[in-house]
């Protein structure tokens, strides 16, 4: 099972785009959230963290009785993750987004909407 399959009851995603220090544990991953949305994390919410090196991702999400962080490693052999770096925040993404970011893709896919 993939981390992240944990989280499917989730109703709300989001990516904090730029580098983050994957060092950080549970509280400080949650520091971040609070800092950027003013808010602590929900339970109807994953959030999606990144390093520089665009080959680990942490989620965290919050359960009623505490804080769950999970971590998906990739192999360096078998790519990266398509990471947004534009700046440090917090940004609401969608279902087909996440899957597209697990899949190795970048979450904007232009060509995949419809313009009419």
């Amino acid at each position: 099972m993939r981390p992240w399959q944990v989280a499917t009851g989730a109703a709300n995603i989001y990516i904090v785009t730029g580098y983050n220090d994957m060092r950080k544990s549970k509280d400080g991953l949650c520091a971040i959230v609070m800092d950027h949305l003013k808010e602590e994390p929900d339970t109807h919410s994953i959030y999606l963290f990144c390093g520089k090196r665009c080959y680990r991702l942490k989620i965290l999400l919050r359960e009623p009785d505490g804080y769950v962080l999970l971590m998906e490693r990739l192999d360096v052999v078998h790519g990266k993750y398509r990471w947004p770096r534009k700046h440090s925040e917090v940004n609401p993404i969608t279902w087909q987004q996440f899957d597209w970011l697990m899949s190795g893709l970048e979450i904007e896919q232009p060509k995949s909407l419809r313009t009419a």
